[in-house]
Order: structure tokens, then C-alpha cells, then sequence
């Protein structure tokens, strides 16, 4: 009998890139061109400096096959998908899958990069890695969602560590037989628990999740076995991390790419730079905002009101770091109202104790919609109401944050525009633009090599 993993081994590799259709080409480019984007980023935050320097990662730039993104340094192809995915993941920018219950490329993208230089393949190939992995952990998410998100777990790592795995196989062009046996070695290396969100543990399980699929995938090649049963074994995945009677087995084969995940519901590409449960509440204090041109001090009181699911981990009334401030409902709608836009020094050095910002956060009420049937699909919206010292009220209900699916797409001109805010941390401005039109074109770049190369800032010099 075929055992699920085989089964999706199966199906990995009879993905090409000729007989992917345009719309996912399309959106692999754009989910790859923005990962990069808040990769460079993230290269400087403190959870990767901290990492990079544990590693020791680079020391000598002579030592190492990989790029550092955003460093003229070099590590071992394991450490730098570790140290990149953590990047990767370290400014919560990354874009969101509702299927997956996480963040899909986050642990994908850094896990490739790795393993293109060593192979120096070409954008095709990439990209149809990408699809690869981005389907393998979307379908294990139909599986097991929601029950494993609000059991606990961070989706973005204990199901991205497939799609890290699944991706790598197919770059590498392993039969089904090693496919296989990679995605049932990444059955014990998934892990990654929400009590850590709002601290720097939330990348690092990125970071693991990419580093992980690449081991994994390395290690299938060279024999190492596993349990093909690894996914429905009586003590496999699938009981063990979920339970029994919480997961569908079936949903996890079943209309394989008929449509891709990444087409349909496809990905959202993030506007703010905060938790992505945040952000139809966002959009709805940007409307009001430049609807009724509200001025913060009139303001008595604001409610806001978002899904239980989301608001569990964003009903953060009094956040102690950036980090954490990133997964306040409060915070980030008081940035939203007080400035007009959400950016990334809203949540640097001391900027979440700025004092405008907490008396504001002091007016600002959340609370939960009531749950609705899950057969209603995944709830996305928010609804936000404004009361004036006059007693007058204005509101807003957003069903679905801007670029939150394929759908309700992030314009074009606005997902190159964070890609050059983002890039542009550590990289020129001239060579950002030769960047991000590099990465738009990656079905025509040949080498992989020379591609990576132009993410150091010497490259940009």
C-alpha cells in the first residue's frame, strides 16, 4: 500500500517547470523577489547577528560555499539556510498562506538559495523547486489545519520543514524513492511551539525549519533512511502532532495542483511589517483615516474586533519589546492612526515605549468576533469603530487585508516598493533596482551563482 509520503513523492516529481501554468510562475517570482527583499532586511537584526555569531559564520570569508544575504560572508551550506531563513523570517515581513497557517517561503526560499550555489542552477529550476515545496506544505496544512494552529504549533516550521525538504529534493532531482525518505526524516526534525512568538525564537524556527529540509534532503541522498508511514504510522506525524480525529488524511493527496496552492488561494504579500493576524484591522484605521481625516486626540474610545484565532495572539495591550509589539493589535493601530503608514522603525530600539503611542494604545479595546463554522473558510477580516469626545462614531469593517491572496493582489508598483525599502538597508539604491529586476526576471537568469553574488554589498560597490 502507498503510504502518504510516498505519495506525495510522487507527485513532487512530476512537477516541471514547462508544464507549470503562467499564473504560478508569476506569483513564485513575486513570493521569491519579496522573500529576498525582507531577507536583506532581516540580515541585520539582532536574532541574526546573534545567530551568525554562534555559528561563527564567516569568520574567514575564504570558509564557506554560501552567502550571508545582506554580508560579504560565507558558511557551510546548513548554517547559511539556517542564518538566512532566520533573516528571512526576522521582521515578520514575509509573506502569508492560508492554507499552510504560516508563512510558505520563509522556509523555502534560504534552503534553495543554499543549495542553488552549490549546484549553480538556473532560474527555472528554482522556481520549480519553489512550486514544489510551496504545494508539499500547503497540502500537509489541508491536512492538519486548523487543529494544528491552535493546538500550539507554528505551522511555518513544523510544516515548513516539507516544503524546505520537498524543494531541495527537487533541485537536486532525487527519484521518489529519496524524496521520500527526505519528507520522513523531516517528520523528526518539525518542531516549533506559538509560546515563543513575539521574541526571537519565532525566526529562529524559520531558520531551523530551512535549514532542517536541506538536511534532510542531503541526507536522503546519501542513503540515510527513515519511515515512509512516517506521516499516519500509529506514532507518526499526524497523531502525534495533531491527534486522532483532527486531521484529514485524505485532503492532503486529494486535487494535487489542481489548482497550486499558490495560485489558488495563493500567497499574501504583507504592506506592513507586523503580524499578518494585525493587519485587515490596519487597513480598516488607514481607511477611516483618510476618510474622515481623524485627528488622534479627539478620539475617545476605538474597538476593535478580529477572530478569536487571531486575536489570541494579538490582544497585547502592554508589549515589552519591538518584537513583541510587532503581535499588538493596539500598537499597531495606534502607529496606523498616528502616522498614516506602519514601517519598520515603528518597531526599532525604543519605539514601541514612545509615549504618544501608548496613551493612545490606552483607548484602543480588542475583542473577539464570534467564531464562525469553519465551514465558512479561513476568517480574515476586521471591523474597527471610532468614537469622537463628541460622542460621534465612524467604522469600518476590511473582509480581506490588501495583498492577502491572489485575489485581493499587492499592485505591482507597491510590492517593488518595499522590495527597494527592504533591500535597501544594505545594498545601494542603483544596485537595488538591478536586483529586484534580476529577481523578475528569474525564469531567464542561467546561474543561480552569479544571482546570490549580487546580494552582498561588495556587489553593490
Amino acid at each position: 500500500m502507498t503510504t502518504i509520503i510516498e505519495g506525495i513523492a510522487e507527485r513532487i516529481g512530476d512537477i516541471s517547470y514547462s508544464d507549470l501554468p503562467r499564473e504560478a510562475v508569476h506569483w513564485a517570482k513575486a513570493a521569491i523577489l519579496d522573500t529576498v527583499g525582507v531577507t536583506l532586511a532581516g540580515a541585520a537584526e539582532p536574532c541574526t547577528q546573534i545567530l551568525a555569531r554562534v555559528l561563527s559564520a564567516g569568520a574567514d570569508r575564504s570558509e564557506g560555499e554560501c552567502l550571508i544575504f545582506g554580508t560579504d560572508r560565507r558558511a557551510a551550506p546548513l548554517d547559511a539556510a539556517l542564518i538566512n531563513g532566520t533573516a528571512a523570517h526576522a521582521l515578520d515581513f514575509d509573506d502569508v498562506g492560508n492554507s499552510m497557517g504560516g508563512h510558505p517561503s520563509a522556509p523555502i526560499v534560504p534552503a534553495l538559495f543554499a543549495l542553488g550555489e552549490i549546484f549553480d542552477s538556473t532560474g527555472r529550476e528554482f522556481i520549480a523547486a519553489y512550486v514544489a515545496g510551496f504545494e508539499t506544505e500547503a497540502r500537509i496544512g489541508r491536512g492538519v489545519n486548523l487543529h494544528h494552529y491552535e493546538k500550539g504549533w507554528h505551522p511555518t516550521a513544523t510544516l515548513g520543514v516539507f516544503g524546505a525538504a520537498a524543494a531541495c529534493c527537487h533541485l537536486m532531482g532525487l527519484d521518489r524513492a529519496k524524496t521520500a525518505q527526505a519528507l520522513a526524516i523531516a517528520a523528526s526534525l518539525s518542531s516549533g511551539v506559538k509560546a515563543n512568538f513575539g521574541t526571537m525564537t519565532k525566526p529562529l524556527h524559520v531558520g531551523h525549519a530551512a535549514r532542517n529540509g536541506l538536511f534532510a534532503a542531503q541526507l536522503a541522498r546519501e542513503g540515510f533512511t527513515a519511515n515512509d508511514a512516517a506521516l499516519e504510522h500509529k506514532q507518526g506525524f499526524l497523531r502525534v502532532f495533531n491527534g486522532v480525529g483532527t486531521f484529514d488524511a485524505d485532503a492532503i493527496l486529494a486535487d494535487w495542483g489542481r489548482p497550486y496552492d499558490i495560485v489558488s488561494p495563493g500567497i499574501g504579500i504583507k504592506t506592513h511589517p507586523c503580524c499578518g493576524s494585525t493587519h485587515p484591522a490596519v487597513d480598516a484605521m488607514l481607511a477611516l483615516r483618510a476618510e474622515h481625516s481623524i485627528v488622534p486626540d479627539k478620539v475617545a474610545r476605538i474597538e476593535s474586533w478580529t477572530h478569536p484565532r487571531r486575536l489570541a495572539h494579538t490582544d497585547r495591550p502592554d508589549p515589552q519589546t519591538g518584537l513583541d509589539a510587532k503581535f499588538s493589535v493596539q500598537y499597531c493601530l495606534a502607529r496606523a492612526l498616528l502616522g498614516g503608514r506602519i514601517v519598520l522603525e515603528d518597531f526599532e530600539g525604543e519605539a514601541f515605549r514612545d509615549p504618544t503611542a501608548r496613551a493612545l494604545m490606552r483607548r484602543i479595546h480588542a475583542a473577539p468576533f464570534p467564531a464562525t463554522p469553519e465551514g465558512d473558510g479561513e476568517p480574515l477580516g476586521a471591523e474597527l469603530r471610532i468614537t469622537f469626545d463628541d460622542g460621534g462614531t465612524v467604522a469600518k469593517r476590511v473582509e480581506r487585508a490588501l495583498g492577502r491572496g491572489t485575489g485581493n493582489p499587492l499592485p505591482e508598483e507597491k510590492l517593488h516598493a518595499k522590495f527597494a525599502n527592504c533591500a535597501g538597508r544594505v545594498l545601494a539604491a542603483a544596485h537595488v533596482e538591478r536586483l529586484q529586476q534580476a529577481l523578475s526576471r528569474l525564469d531567464e537568469v542561467g546561474s543561480l551563482r552569479d544571482l546570490v553574488a549580487a546580494m552582498a554589498p561588495t556587489a553593490s560597490r
